[in-house]
């Protein structure tokens, strides 16, 4: 990354100047009597504190902030198969290329568990992770390695595409890692780090502020994100955005810009978030997602005003679905939400992580303010049934594809069926996506088909179609049993 010309000169003229303006807070008698900036030899105690002093001691403090958390910011690379983003098949399409992806993680438990990215782990055929060389330190005969690099191959354990969070892990305990905190805090303006592999050059750190605490980027999601003008350009994503202390902000997920670089517009999934989805993949494989059916967003000074809401900030409740659980425990539009089951939830980040970390088959206990009145309800929430956007988003590669009919298959279950209302089939193995080459077979197969039998075995895993196609030789007649569109029909075809 390219650092503009000036910025350096640019930070000691506003501490020059800060020093200038405050001159009574450091005079002749003004010491640092406890912090002596790193590599600075001879300087008494009681020696003034110089503007060279203090961007000394600013630069040590960031060099230790960095130190504590570089080691648990890993890289990841991916070979997968996954959506072209961009592409003559459009942003949405369910065809499926071969791709490698670079990215970045953090460690978060010691026993190998590394946060991350889904869109950098999703579809991957096989995960590496490169715990990097750390830092080079000057010693009496020379350069000293601190840790030789290390390569793992991972294993996926929970991905979640609307959150975009992922869960791997590698074979390797006593790591380094990054702790998730009970307690999460962010200030607009305060300074953060980001730290990741943009284009595979591993901890790279640059350096910016918290531009928004709570940006809502797509109005018609729930999800927020932490803005920030700190570098993060491609291959980040996945990283660590960390505070002053070390503490984890956030994960960082994507930009907003127009051109190849970045722009200062970088946006990072909220800690709160990261904690609770770690959780779920750990313990179930995936994201129970709890939702009241009720549309909340944040609320700005403007909203409060025009709405004459009881406070200026916080998260307000803009629509309640009929006959969903907020609407049957009473919740109306309007309402601000104040507490969540006692704890006081001030932000969206801080609502789901309520929700996602409540117990499961009992109402969340919440606390609102309707007009001037506090109202206490009670509302058993539900599980999303929406789950990721697109059906291709579940593909596992490894057991999905179909090589000789170039699909990618899933198995019917409950969870797959609430996507294709009306399905008449109750097994079988439904089309998710396509390959991006033409396959051997043309079975004239589309997304969404159910493949009900071949040759008149029923079929109710992948691997029981891979091994029926493996049986027969070219020349031999395949007839699919296939759902296509609520209709039952035949597509036949021979063994090539």
């Amino acid at each position: 990354m390219r650092q503009k010309p000036g910025f350096t000169a640019v930070v000691l003229l506003v501490v020059v100047a800060a020093t200038q303006n405050f001159g009574p807070l450091l005079s002749a008698q003004t010491v640092v009597p406890t912090l002596v900036p790193r590599g600075v030899t001879g300087m008494p105690p009681s020696a003034p504190a110089s503007a060279t002093d203090i961007l000394r001691l600013y630069d040590g403090a960031l060099d230790e902030v960095v130190e504590k958390v570089l080691p648990a910011v890993v890289r990841i690379e991916v070979t997968s198969f996954g959506r072209p983003e961009d592409s003559k098949y459009g942003r949405d399409t369910d065809v499926i290329s071969r791709q490698r992806v670079l990215g970045s993680g953090v460690i978060v438990d010691p026993d190998g568990y590394i946060m991350t990215n889904a869109h950098v782990v999703a579809g991957a055929l096989r995960i590496r992770v490169t715990i990097a060389p750390m830092l080079v330190e000057i010693i009496a005969g020379g350069p000293n390695l601190l840790r030789q690099q290390r390569v793992y191959d991972a294993k996926l354990i929970g991905l979640d595409s609307l959150v975009d969070l992922a869960l791997v892990k590698i074979g390797e305990k006593g790591l380094p890692f990054i702790p998730l905190r009970e307690q999460y805090r962010v200030r607009l303006g305060q300074i953060v780090l980001a730290i990741g592999s943009p284009e595979g050059l591993d901890h790279t750190v640059t350096r910016g502020i918290v531009s928004a605490v709570e940006r809502q980027v797509d109005p018609d999601e729930p999800m927020v994100h932490v803005q920030t003008d700190a570098p993060i350009n491609p291959g980040s994503s996945g990283g660590a955005l960390i505070d002053r202390d070390g503490n984890l902000v956030g994960l960082n997920t994507f930009t907003i810009t127009e051109g190849e670089f970045s722009e200062g517009l970088g946006f990072a999934i909220p800690e709160p978030v990261v904690k609770a989805s770690y959780q779920e993949f750990k313990e179930h494989g995936h994201l129970r997602r709890p939702t009241i059916k009720a549309h909340i967003q944040a609320i700005t000074p403007d909203l409060a005003a025009g709405l004459k809401l009881p406070r200026d900030s916080g998260i307000v409740i803009s629509d309640v679905a009929l006959g969903g659980p907020a609407d049957k425990a009473g919740v109306e539009p309007g309402d601000v939400i104040a507490k969540v089951n006692n704890q006081e939830v001030d932000s969206l980040p801080t609502f789901s992580a309520a929700l996602l970390g409540g117990e499961r088959d009992r109402p969340i206990e919440v606390q609102v303010f309707r007009g001037s009145a506090v109202k206490k309800l009670s509302i058993m929430a539900v599980d999303d049934t929406k789950g990721t956007g697109s059906m291709a988003d579940l593909v596992e590669p490894q057991n999905s594809l179909i090589v000789p009919l170039g699909v990618f298959v899933l198995e019917l279950s409950d969870r797959i069926a609430e996507r294709l209302p009306d399905l008449r089939s109750a097994k079988g193995l439904v089309v998710a996506a396509k390959v991006d080459y033409t396959p051997k077979l043309d079975a004239d197969l589309e997304v969404g088909d159910v493949i009900r039998s071949i040759n008149r075995v029923p079929l109710n895993h992948p691997e029981d179609l891979r091994s029926e196609l493996a049986r027969y030789r070219p020349g031999a007649a395949i007839v699919l049993e296939i759902e296509h569109k609520k209709v039952f029909q035949f597509t036949a075809f021979e063994m090539e």
